[in-house]
């Protein structure tokens, strides 16, 4: 379907009635992403066959570029329309990506109330429950029978986020409760919702970080989470849509982090050539200046390689394999500490699991190297025990170096995936060739 409203519309003549059939047929996140494959013109030329009663809940779904060319090209009256009838968070998603001059008009065109809630949202902090919670909630009165909360929820619903779960709360807006519409619709129309509401529930202040916030939803299996300030008065909800992005960003982010890339928030195709260099710049820098802690350690040794040349031959090897299997324990730890699995207090527990791992995969890795290097090297005996008993305590160290590392950065409030390739792999690396050219001096009596 969505081939066939393209090759519609990529015609010089649209066909206005079957697209508006086509749509008729279709989700709006799917046809939200009809304008992805647009030009500016065909984006505005379909925006405006677009049904006015789906065209909301579809720019809700848009990316920022389209979004920004559809306002760009409608009327004040239009853009009132669209804003006024979007979720705030919605809103303020939009308006944290768009340029300060569209901000000014958007606002212009908003409800006075609406915009004093936007203006309050964008206030807080990034990345805090304030910043993604939205205020459009269903409140009820815990004095109120049930056969009132439903005429509440009637009334009020049609322009919440979410009616799955109520919120009770007094006059002051102190947040005594929950209640969720099963509960509401299994109740006798006469019983108090303070006698059937759930006085043991989860719930963040505006401050508490979004990537915590997170770990709650998935742990308690969350479709919606209120917010509150530092009284304990509701402010918000975050809803699980929400929770989805944020952990898509957050796992992009420590990716991005852990393959010594600076994190961007735009898409790969629409960042600039300048800034792509930028992100990686830094940390190419980094890596390559941590490099001449390797060639110091070779420099150091180069009298046991003048007299044993095939020993450089070997270095790639270990080097590699050890940053493998740091690599490995510092991915394994740091999605267990995001997932709330490990914690700094395990770390005794995990060094004597990863040095047992270490051991096995150093053992299988080192007899089977002996076998190949004794075979393809004139059958030197000494040779291949060296470059064995090397690789097994560089494995060794490096399991060890890996999982400890991302736990120490955590204690001392560094961001763990950090530690996964710039610091492991230079340390890794260093300590290889120190293990390596020792246990050759000692061997070979260089």
């Amino acid at each position: 379907m969505k081939e066939q409203i393209l090759s519609v519309v990529k015609t010089d003549q649209i066909d206005v009635a079957t697209i508006k059939s086509l749509f008729a047929k279709m989700n709006t996140v799917d046809i939200a992403e009809l304008f992805e494959d647009l030009s500016k013109e065909k984006i505005i030329q379909l925006w405006r066959i677009l049904p006015k009663a789906i065209a909301s809940d579809v720019f809700a779904y848009m990316d920022a570029d389209e979004q920004q060319i559809i306002i760009g090209a409608i009327t004040d009256t239009e853009v009132g329309e669209i804003v006024n009838s979007l979720f705030v968070d919605d809103v303020v998603d939009f308006i944290e990506e768009i340029p300060a001059a569209m901000v000014a008009r958007v606002l212009q065109n908003v409800q006075p109330d609406k915009r004093k809630l936007i203006n309050q949202l964008l206030q807080y902090r990034d990345d805090s429950a304030g910043s993604i919670m939205t205020t459009e909630y269903v409140g009820l009165r815990e004095d109120a029978t049930v056969r009132e909360a439903f005429d509440e929820i009637r009334i009020t619903g049609v322009n919440k986020e979410t009616i799955y779960t109520c919120y009770v709360i007094r006059r002051d807006r102190l947040l005594v409760g929950v209640v969720s519409a099963k509960t509401l619709l299994l109740a006798q129309p006469q019983d108090k919702v303070c006698d059937i509401m759930d006085t043991n529930f989860v719930f963040a202040y505006t401050t508490d970080d979004q990537e915590a916030i997170a770990a709650l939803f998935r742990k308690y299996s969350l479709l919606a989470m209120p917010v509150v300030d530092k009284e304990k008065q509701l402010v918000g909800i975050i809803t699980v849509d929400d929770i989805v992005q944020i952990i898509e960003e957050e796992n992009t982010e420590d990716l991005e982090k852990m393959n010594a890339l600076h994190p961007s928030d735009e898409p790969y195709l629409r960042t600039s050539i300048i800034q792509l260099a930028k992100n990686r710049f830094f940390w190419l820098l980094v890596l390559m200046l941590s490099a001449t802690i390797t060639g110091g350690v070779i420099s150091n040794f180069e009298n046991s390689i003048a007299l044993l040349p095939i020993l450089v031959t070997f270095i790639p090897m270990l080097m590699d394999t050890g940053g493998n299997a740091g690599a490995q324990s510092s991915t394994l730890i740091i999605r267990g500490m995001a997932l709330g699995e490990i914690r700094f207090r395990d770390i005794f527990k995990i060094i004597w699991r990863e040095i047992r791992i270490g051991t096995l995969c150093g053992l299988g890795l080192g007899i089977i190297n002996f076998i190949r290097i004794y075979l393809m090297n004139g059958r030197d005996l000494l040779l291949s025990f060296t470059v064995t008993t090397s690789l097994f305590f560089t494995i060794l160290i490096s399991k060890c170096v890996g999982c400890i590392l991302p736990l120490f950065a955590k204690k001392v409030k560094i961001d763990p995936a950090v530690m996964a390739a710039p610091l492991v792999t230079t340390i890794v690396d260093g300590t290889s060739l120190i293990v390596y050219f020792s246990i050759a001096k000692a061997v070979f009596k260089l």
